[in-house]
């Protein structure tokens, strides 16, 4: 590509904003601060990916890889510092499918597409439409996602070595009962204890690490008989090693492929940007919506080459970093890197660490995510929105995050088209230059859903040989809103009668000359300064 064209591309980019706040530049106290929040972050990555390995039918080494990789490079290019990415339940739940009929080898093959589709995303700035997602979508996503990392934790309270033996990652297996269930409800409520009192003592150390750590040092010291993180699986392994996926290269393999490549890309980077805009609203940053795009695509093109599951945002990891005091990208980094080093070197020690600890600092992670405020403004709000907040948490909670938010998009632009259908009405008066002519001032938008009701202003029969609609209060939107004037000028002219329309704004007139129905003057004011005639008999177009 030119070095001038890339230039021009990259100027287009909506870049995130990189500036540094006070509490955002590289002091030493600062660096300590992203570290330990990064350590924090690795550390509940940890069942997370392995778990959600077990979901999708791979490997438990599969999902740390993923981690690994998705968190380093979304940390180092990503569109907001501070969020956390890595293997997600979402993407799990789609995976399994294609693991369980074609295997493993079929999966990298996806990710890397998946991969390219999402920097093909981001490079035509597809981001930006995330700025169509209403506020009560946003509600009901955090709502719901809250509610799935809180199931997503009750898998932990079952029996060690379930999961793998049964197969279905967190939702087979035997729960636990008796004093080992009572162990790990009271290590899992001293854990949120300690993170609610910790800040009011100190803020010198996250206090999610001091919750595992008090909690892992207990059950240690005490040789406490309750779930590990060793009890999931082994995390000792290598450096993730260069693959090509070993698929033939045939379109037979694209047409396996690229339904999957297309539902995840399309999941994760929902999740993603909603992550973004959330983390953006706690952290006081815009922007970066393509820029995430561009990082989540390379980062699952890397980790597809590198035998990893691919991966997204990740809310609850994102809410630990950022509550933790993460500003920065240096405790993505260091997750992803600390990460590493629990797999190579640390896997006997992380091991040791109590689930009850990590379930802890979860459950917290849910009670902060979760808007207890729209609980309360239900009964303020519309209802449509508190029915979209509901149906949106329910459908997140039901089927899966893509899903919820198209359908949540969906349900509010039909609101918002019906709302705004109902708004167009007419007054009516004499006309002060034209002496007995009628004039309609139409007022709301003119586009499909109102076409209609616009037809039923008009009194054909009633009305004076020369009609004006003056369109000074109101907007044409669409190729509909085209064909009810032209409908509504046809009846005029077969009655006999003149029509005029007048004040049509300048991107009305686009509009209309583009569609060929009407020929208006391209040079009318936009503030209304003249109007424009338009004689549907004689075809003679004037202005005064």
């Amino acid at each position: 590509m030119p070095r001038a064209t890339w230039s021009a591309f990259v100027d287009r980019l909506e870049m995130p904003d990189l500036s540094l706040s006070s509490d955002e530049k590289l002091t030493p106290s600062r660096i300590r601060i992203e570290l330990l929040a990064g350590l924090t972050v690795a550390l509940a990555l940890v069942p997370e990916a392995v778990a959600f390995a077990f979901v999708a039918g791979v490997h438990p080494l599969v999902g740390l890889y993923a981690a690994f990789l998705v968190g380093l490079v979304t940390a180092l290019i990503g569109g907001r510092p501070g969020m956390i990415s890595g293997a997600t339940g979402a993407l799990a739940v789609v995976m399994v499918a294609l693991v369980a009929q074609h295997g493993v080898e079929y999966l990298f093959a996806t990710v890397v597409l998946m991969g390219i589709l999402q920097v093909i995303a981001g490079v035509m700035q597809w981001g930006k439409f995330i700025r169509l997602v209403p506020h009560p979508v946003m509600l009901g996503f955090v709502n719901g996602l809250a509610i799935v990392i809180f199931l997503a934790q009750l898998g932990q309270f079952k029996v060690p070595g379930s999961m793998q033996q049964t197969g279905h990652g967190m939702g087979g297996g035997e729960w636990l009962s008796g004093l080992p269930l009572y162990m790990m409800l009271g290590l899992t409520a001293l854990t949120m204890a300690i993170i609610w009192v910790m800040p009011r003592l100190s803020k010198a150390v996250p206090a999610p690490l001091v919750g595992i750590f008090v909690v892992a040092a207990l059950v240690i010291a005490f040789g406490l008989d309750v779930p590990r993180v060793g009890d999931l699986a082994s995390i000792q392994g290598g450096l993730p090693a260069f693959h090509i996926p070993m698929v033939p290269l045939t379109f037979e393999t694209l047409e396996i492929i690229l339904p999957y490549a297309i539902i995840l890309a399309a999941i994760g980077l929902i999740e993603s940007l909603l992550t973004l805009n959330l983390v953006g609203d706690m952290t006081g940053k815009r922007g970066g919506a393509s820029q995430e795009c561009i990082a989540q695509g390379a980062a699952n093109v890397l980790t597809g080459f590198f035998g990893g599951m691919g991966g997204c945002a990740m809310i609850g990891q994102s809410m630990i970093n950022v509550k933790s005091g993460a500003r920065t990208r240096i405790a993505g980094i260091a997750a992803a890197l600390f990460l590493l080093i629990f797999i190579l070197f640390a896997a006997p020690l992380i091991e040791l660490i109590p689930l009850a600890a990590l379930v802890g600092v979860m459950f917290m992670v849910v009670i902060g995510t979760f808007a207890w405020n729209s609980l309360t403004i239900l009964r303020k709000v519309p209802r449509m929105d508190a029915f979209v907040i509901l149906l949106v948490t329910a459908v997140t909670v039901y089927e899966d995050l893509a899903v919820a938010v198209v359908v949540g998009v969906i349900v509010s632009a039909l609101a918002y088209a019906w709302n705004n259908a109902r708004r167009i009405h007419a007054k009516t008066r004499e006309s002060h230059t034209d002496l007995g002519a009628k004039v309609y001032e139409i007022q709301g938008p003119l586009f499909f859903g109102s076409a209609e009701g616009f037809s039923e202003l008009f009194t054909i029969e009633d009305d004076p040989d020369v009609v004006i609609v003056d369109f000074a209060e109101s907007r044409v939107v669409d190729q509909s809103a085209l064909q009810a004037i032209e409908a509504v000028a046809g009846k005029y002219e077969a009655a006999g009668k003149t029509i005029k329309l007048r004040h049509l704004s300048r991107d009305c007139h686009r509009l209309l000359n583009k569609a060929g129905h009407l020929m208006v003057d391209s040079e009318d004011d936009p503030d209304y300064a003249i109007a424009v005639d338009y004689n549907v008999r004689t075809g003679i177009l004037g202005s005064h």
